[in-house]
């Protein structure tokens, strides 16, 4: 069976060498190997089919496993919303799932799936005016949404919602979750706020929102950071994938 690798990070910002990946499975840390000849034939003990490994200091110090293990920081829903105020500069949404049981229960979503014209006028009000008042405060929001092929209907639904969102200052882009597979982004959703906390959002099997986990660690921020900007790197803005969709089912 494959090994469940999850790249931790590199000390290189050149050629990604050495890099460290950890086992999810095991615990076990995997590293480049040492493949100098010279420096190979000076080391002691070391059996035929054995490989050295390099490990700078600093790279286990930022993102080599830790000793303690790390106690969820499970915060409540009324301290996640505040995350929207507190927050400097960025706030940035990954969405991966199928469809969001909440969505399912509002009337808009109602609207969409009976085919008639959402309107999203004076929907949320309170939201939409928080988050006018931070983006007037010059904060952005940023959103990647993982769309499936074909689309589940939730997704079409939130591809709809993006005009919403957009209107308040929100930026909303879409990404394949072709593109996303390949590119090893992970399955989960979360918010990261000014690149150094994660808000993850937990969910059961019914797709409903169980609770947040807030990650503060460096090393694991950086790890989503990451992840953003493969994922922005990647994305396009939904009006683009809407007209990309509408064209392939011309």
């Amino acid at each position: 069976m494959a090994r469940r690798l999850r790249f931790n990070g590199t000390g290189s910002g050149v050629n990604g060498c050495p890099s460290l990946h950890e086992d999810l499975d095991t615990g076990e840390v995997i590293v480049h190997g040492l493949t100098d000849p010279d420096d190979i034939a000076r080391l002691r003990h070391l059996d035929k089919g054995e490989v050295p490994i390099v490990v700078p200091r600093e790279l286990l110090v930022d993102f080599g496993p830790k000793e303690v293990v790390r106690v969820p920081d499970i915060i409540g829903l009324d301290e996640f919303d505040r995350l929207f105020t507190q927050f400097e500069h960025t706030a940035w949404r990954l969405e991966t799932r199928h469809r969001y049981a909440s969505d399912e229960l509002t009337a808009t979503y109602a609207q969409f799936t009976s085919g008639e014209p959402v309107d999203w006028h004076g929907i949320d009000a309170e939201w939409c005016a928080e988050r006018r008042e931070q983006t007037a405060l010059g904060k952005r929001f940023e959103r990647v949404r993982i769309v499936d092929d074909p689309p589940t209907t939730g997704q079409l639904y939130l591809l709809d919602n993006a005009r919403r969102n957009s209107a308040v200052g929100e930026r909303i882009l879409n990404l394949s979750r072709e593109d996303a597979d390949r590119l090893g982004l992970p399955a989960e959703d979360f918010w990261i706020f000014d690149s150094r906390l994660v808000a993850l959002l937990n969910f059961d099997d019914a797709d409903n929102l169980v609770d947040v986990e807030l990650i503060t660690e460096p090393a694991a921020v950086l790890r989503y950071v990451m992840t953003r900007d493969a994922a922005l790197h990647h994305a396009v803005p939904y009006e683009e994938f809407a007209a990309r969709l509408a064209a392939q089912e011309d």
